[in-house]
């Protein structure tokens, strides 16, 4: 009969460890299921860029979501280097932003003996502004570049007519107009790109600072320039509407000589969804590319530098496919909306409803904005978290609506790196007084008299 008793009390016994194993997850049905496809999933990943990484060939690159402006892939996006004629990206918009389409441009002789390649201006010629965009974006003219910043630069300035200028006078004008396109570059958080030239002819100078600079910039710049162009500025549609013309015949303003452009960005039949590109190449720089691409709900920016030198003028384009194709497959967008439990804190020394000074006062918390969902392009493995910060009491008297903490948003890539995606406002939802000699006083009296 004890034997009897003593194998129940094991079974008993090991039935509630069981129970307690499950209820800690030790026994969680399907969690290792669970926890090795996402492993696999992190692995696929991983193995898709480090087989993108091998097969491209720029020494820089970029690959960034033009509506979040996220950087999706890089291979050293962060190293400066020379940018050659995608510079152009920048004197476009610019020009647009700073400029007017119709206006007439004069060409200086320090424009008309810029090289090859080049429209064949001469001094004291004139042209409508956006001919000369079209000449700029198409063919990637460099007299144009200079006529365009020339023209912007100097209305700044007080300098004689363009035909009478010296060169010195013309440099001063293109030195003012791409010292502005270097502050909007540092306005759009492009802190390592430094504009010298508004064609991107190879460049050095030394600062005011007695630095040394070059014309150069970051892949990962680049990219966000190129989402400027074709996503934040107000002159977005007309930079597209350029970028995009296979090809833009005109005459110079009084009609004595014509001429016609044509679109060197072959990148725009190559892959269906491309929306907009610069070509560019010099000795230092070798061949690099900035474009964009829509495919469905997904739009990305792909920038290029150093993308092989002469006898290897196509490999830009294998890297630009294979980078577009890379976001298209391994990006979706995805809504999450991580929630969390948000617990009353302590109103330290407030007053309780009921009168009892004894008595812990709590106070509801609630967020003070409503940004969830988020609705990001991620890939399978990527996962938004949410990490509070509260405090546990706070003195009273505490007025509805004080901060007392914060929720932060996180996107997490299943290597446990981190990235900030938004952060929330914790608030108190009610007011609470505090304990006052009234207060107490009158408790004390109404429990007395009660006795």
């Amino acid at each position: 009969m004890k034997r009897k008793r003593k194998k129940t009390a094991a079974f008993l016994t090991l039935a509630v460890m069981i129970c307690l194993m499950v209820k800690n997850g030790a026994f969680a049905v399907g969690a290792d299921e669970e926890t090795y496809a996402a492993a696999d999933r992190e692995e696929e990943a991983s193995e898709a860029e480090k087989e993108l990484e091998s097969q491209l060939h720029a020494k820089a690159a970029v690959l960034l979501d033009l509506d979040s402006g996220r950087v999706l892939y890089e291979k050293n996006g962060g190293e400066i280097l020379p940018m050659a004629s995608t510079t152009k990206i920048m004197t476009c918009i610019t020009a647009l932003e700073e400029g007017d389409i119709e206006e007439i441009v004069t060409a200086s002789a320090y424009a008309a003996g810029q090289p090859k390649v080049h429209l064949g201006m001469q001094r004291g010629m004139r042209y409508r502004m956006e001919d000369l965009l079209y000449s700029l974006m198409l063919e990637s003219h460099n007299d144009s570049a200079v006529a365009i910043a020339e023209h912007i630069g100097a209305k700044s300035l007080d300098l004689p007519a363009a035909e009478e200028r010296t060169k010195e006078q013309s440099r001063e004008a293109v030195k003012a107009f791409c010292d502005r396109m270097t502050e909007k570059a540092r306005e759009l958080g492009c802190a390592d790109t430094c504009f010298l030239t508004p064609n991107g002819l190879d460049a050095e100078a030394v600062g005011e600072d007695g630095k040394k600079l070059k014309h150069s910039t970051t892949a990962e710049d680049l990219a966000r320039l190129m989402r400027y162009c074709v996503s934040d500025s107000g002159k977005k549609d007309t930079f597209l509407e350029i970028t995009r013309t296979q090809s833009h015949s005109f005459a110079d303003a009084e009609g004595k000589r014509s001429y016609s452009c044509n679109n060197h960005n072959a990148f725009l039949g190559m892959m269906d969804g491309a929306l907009s590109g610069k070509t560019g190449f010099t000795n230092q720089a070798g061949y690099c590319y900035v474009g964009a691409l829509a495919s469905g709900e997904e739009r990305f920016a792909v920038a290029l530098l150093a993308c092989g030198w002469p006898n290897h003028k196509t490999w830009k384009w294998a890297d630009c496919r294979k980078l577009f194709t890379y976001g298209m497959e391994q990006y979706a967008y995805r809504e999450f909306a991580p929630q969390m439990r948000l617990d009353p804190i302590v109103a330290k020394n407030g007053a309780s409803k009921d009168g009892n000074p004894y008595h812990t006062v709590s106070v509801p918390v609630e967020k003070a904005e409503n940004i969830l969902p988020f609705r990001l392009l991620t890939k399978e493995t990527e996962q938004v978290i949410a990490e509070k910060r509260v405090r546990q009491e706070i003195d009273a008297p505490l007025q509805k609506g004080t901060q007392v903490g914060t929720v932060t948003y996180y996107l997490t890539d299943g290597r446990g790196k981190k990235e900030y995606l938004a952060q929330e406002t914790l608030l108190a939802a009610q007011s609470v007084p505090e304990k006052s000699f009234v207060y107490v006083f009158r408790f004390l009296a109404t429990s007395f008299l009660v006795l």
